[in-house]
């Protein structure tokens, strides 16, 4: 299966997801392309949808959790929603942070993306296929993404950061898939039980 690259639209965007999650429990979009487009109503669907696509892949109590959380929690539900709609990001997190946390290396260094990026593309070929422009953008908005919702100090120094979910938040992916918890460096042993 192909890798949905599509998240290079929209950054983690918090305070646009909030919107456009709240337009969708209401059921209205009125003005929602227009705000989070700043003004530019293309712009704003093109970044709506992409939104939707992700918050479409939370459960509803998620997303409840969500509109009601306090913004470090949101964001880490928001980056649930995309490690559960882009299995790139997802596959990232979990081989890569996942292992330099495991063994207390917390900086994040080119090499360890470009070993990744080039193990995914022997599997993808779609990735081989990328102009240099694409891949940059897909390392540029993943790093982005990561420093947004606290997994890294900075996308410039790549310091790895300890993650914390409260036990509502994780019953909460529990229920819908344990493996999800494992963005947040939960170990195996953990999630057995």
């Amino acid at each position: 299966m192909k890798y949905k690259l599509s998240y290079t639209a929209a950054s983690l965007r918090i305070h646009d997801t909030l919107l456009v999650a709240e337009a969708m429990q209401k059921n209205n979009f009125e003005n929602i392309d227009q705000q989070i487009g700043n003004g530019k109503t293309s712009t704003g669907m093109r970044v709506r949808k992409e939104l939707v696509k992700r918050l479409n892949n939370l459960t509803e109590p998620q997303l409840n959790y969500l509109l009601d959380a306090g913004i470090d929690n949101a964001k880490k539900m928001t980056f649930v929603a995309v490690c559960k709609t882009y299995a790139y990001i997802y596959e990232f997190v979990v081989e890569v942070l996942g292992e330099k946390m495991i063994n207390l290396d917390y900086h994040i260094r080119e090499a360890d993306y470009l070993m990744f990026f080039n193990r995914k593309a022997e599997l993808h070929p779609e990735l081989e296929k990328l102009a240099e422009t694409s891949a940059y953008k897909i390392k540029q908005v993943l790093f982005r993404m990561l420093e947004e919702t606290g997994f890294i100090n900075s996308v410039r120094y790549r310091m790895l950061q300890p993650q914390y979910i409260p036990h509502s938040m994780e019953t909460l992916i529990r229920e819908d898939d344990p493996n999800l918890l494992r963005i947040f460096f939960i170990k195996d042993e953990v999630l057995n039980q």
